[in-house]
């Protein structure tokens, strides 16, 4: 048996070397570049000859066993000067490069969080540059430092940077915006620090992509200066200087500028396909989970001890999906943090089984896990995932991508977002049905009509031709869920379905998705906070809190019967229970956040029955009767053979808190 630990410090430092070095469009520009800086280094220990040693007998030849690129009109070797060349252009390139980054990084940056007079002198300043041919302005710079290649490139990064500017401004505007910024600001973090820490590294990987582009504009900006004579002496071996003179013998030679000329240009390509290669890194880095198996020994040891007790459930064979102590931590600032601890739970072929609790208890993060689509800095860290017997964290990343879609499919909470705007639903529909079925044409077409009429949606043949924008919110989650179809997956998880419906229509989708179920017989993970749809639609509950199961019990039993002080509270505050003219029922306090959870029971400060044993060590998941567990240690004497009904007030909670505190 397996369990997934956490990568090393080292694999963890570096995300992106890992993605890009995951793609054969980055590997082989890298590789390339790389020879050329380190032969252009080492040019005077590599270089066959010196950069001006003749050879007049062979003028104007093509590559030979003497010169292997040929030799120019004086008899000099080409790959020489080429090799001799090399430094000064990519000394040109570093400091076009580093000056429009220095500049452009903190300007962008205030731009866009500071904003206002800042901000509207910033766009007016680019406007102006960008509005002046930038060769205008690097010739003016040469009248004053006449032949200084040196001068000229900083000079072009100071004009390249108002547009590099703009594009961070760009993406720091969303960035400031977000919680974690807003909530840095309210705990009195100075703005200095939050756009230091919080900020820089949002823009960073944007621009290392934009700073690729930079240095190729800058290599040929660099040759082109060299070719007209504005930064080297004629006969120097100088990469524009080497172009100049092969163009002049272009009658007479003309494979002297397949060398020159082609070196440059597959620089100039090298720069822009690791742009690129480096974009899609970025967009890769954090999509998923990921996973290491390694062998249990002092990952075991080192368990808590609620845990090393509940990991001795083995999987249920008899189950489609299996989930045995799965654990998820998120880093940030090199720290790991837990947000789902242990979490095991166990979903039938045809069974709908609800994970249930406030916000924060780790709901969505666990059934995301299960997909393997944790956000930036999620990965799994421990535990089993075990779909129709197979273990899907010993899966790699194109095994597991196989699985998504045909035999898991994902409902999101915002069905909108998950349709892309540009595109009808017609196109959207039929990429799926195209990569599930390999269907074109009318049958593609004839396939997406039965996928949307399956979804009960009316009037289907517009619907296709429509755009994301032109539904409604009911009818966008029917696409969605259409679209989650497609694979015909055999277990369908539904993040908050129903959440931004009205009641009418939520009614309608936990209805269709009754209907699907039975007509399909998938299974279906349901991530809810709204104990209504539970009732709904459920065979079995999961209730999390603070990222532990606290009860897993069938919904018969769960409403009828609840085993925990924390269930007990959440039906409890069900607003359809309350009076009129009486306060609704709270728990009070709220979740503990990730990071400060309590070593003893997580919900004690909240329960209206702590006890002091509540307080004494780790509480584990008991299975006082059949098919019914719960996180407590009062089930005996609250629930199982109680002196009276217990009852979860505001009143008996708050008196319960100051008893745990």
């Amino acid at each position: 048996m397996t369990h997934i630990a956490a990568s090393s410090p080292h694999t963890r430092r570096f995300p992106l070397l890992r993605a890009l070095f995951r793609q054969p469009t980055a590997v082989i520009p890298l590789v390339f570049l790389l020879l050329i800086i380190v032969t252009s280094l080492f040019a005077r220990q590599i270089a066959p000859y010196a950069p001006d040693a003749f050879d007049l007998p062979n003028r104007l030849s093509g590559p030979t066993a003497r010169h292997l690129l040929g030799a120019d009109e004086l008899g000099r070797d080409m790959l020489s000067r080429l090799l001799y060349g090399g430094t000064k252009a990519l000394v040109g390139i570093v400091e076009a490069v580093l000056t429009a980054v220095l500049i452009a990084l903190p300007v962008g940056i205030l731009a866009g969080y500071v904003g206002g007079a800042f901000d509207r002198a910033v766009s007016f300043v680019t406007d102006l540059v960008l509005a002046i041919p930038a060769i205008i302005l690097v010739l003016v710079v040469l009248t004053v430092f006449p032949a200084n290649l040196h001068a000229a490139m900083v000079a072009l990064g100071v004009l390249v940077a108002p547009g590099f500017a703009r594009i961070i401004r760009g993406v720091t505007l969303p960035l400031k915006e977000a919680d974690f910024v807003s909530a840095a600001r309210v705990a009195g973090v100075s703005e200095g620090t939050i756009m230091v820490r919080h900020i820089l590294p949002g823009v960073l990987r944007t621009a290392i992509v934009q700073a690729s582009f930079v240095a190729a504009n800058a290599l040929l900006f660099a040759v082109g200066l060299g070719f007209l004579g504005l930064t080297a002496t004629p006969g120097e071996a100088e990469w524009g200087q080497i172009v100049a003179a092969a163009a002049q013998q272009i009658s007479t030679q003309p494979w002297l500028l397949v060398p020159s000329g082609g070196l440059i240009a597959l620089m100039a390509l090298a720069l822009m396909l690791l742009g690129n290669a480096l974009r899609d890194a970025t967009a890769d880095v954090g999509s998923g989970a990921e996973v290491r198996p390694v062998k249990t020994g002092t990952e075991s040891a080192r368990m808590p001890r609620e845990h090393a007790s509940e990991s001795a459930r083995l999987p249920d064979p008899a189950a489609l999906l299996s989930v045995r102590n799965l654990s998820v931590v998120f880093e940030s600032r090199g720290q790991d943090t837990l947000i789902v601890d242990g979490v095991s739970f166990d979903v039938r072929a045809g069974e709908t089984v609800g994970l249930v609790g406030e916000s924060g208890a780790g709901k969505s993060v666990t059934a995301l896990a299960v997909l393997r689509l944790l956000a930036r800095g999620g990965r799994i860290s421990g535990g089993q995932v075990i779909f129709d017997g197979q273990e899907l964290t010993d899966l790699d990343d194109r095994a597991f991508a196989g699985l998504r879609g045909s035999a898991l499919g994902l409902i999101s909470q915002e069905p909108l977002s998950s349709l892309d705007p540009a595109f009808t639903i017609g196109s959207q529909l039929g990429e799926l049905v195209q990569l599930h079925d390999g269907l074109r044409g009318a049958k593609n077409r004839e396939r997406c009509l039965e996928l949307l009429r399956q979804v009960q949606m009316r009037q289907p043949e517009r619907v296709l031709q429509a755009y994301p924008h032109e539904l409604s919110g009911g009818m966008a989650q029917r696409v969605a869920i259409a679209m989650a179809l497609a694979g015909r997956p055999r277990l369908l998880i539904a993040d908050e379905p129903t959440t931004a419906l009205d009641v009418t229509v939520q009614k309608e989708i936990l209805s269709l998705l009754r209907d699907l179920q039975r007509d399909t017989g998938m299974a279906v993970l349901i991530v809810t906070h709204n104990l209504g749809v539970v009732a709904d639609i459920c065979d079995r509950v999961i209730v999390l809190y603070a990222g532990q199961v606290f009860e897993d019990a069938g919904v018969y039993e769960l409403f009828d019967r609840p085993l925990n002080p924390y269930t007990l509270g959440l039906l409890g505050a069900n607003p359809a229970h309350a009076q009129p003219g009486q306060p609704l029922t709270v728990i009070p306090g709220r979740v503990p956040p990730p990071g400060s959870w309590p070593a003893h029971c997580r919900f004690a400060a909240r329960c209206a029955f702590a006890a002091p044993e509540c307080l004494a060590g780790p509480v584990p998941l008991l299975h006082p009767v059949d098919h019914h567990a719960s996180r407590c240690i009062r089930i005996d004497e609250l629930f199982l053979n109680p002196q009276s009904s217990p009852q979860f007030t505001s009143t008996a909670a708050g008196a319960g808190q100051q008893e745990a505190s």
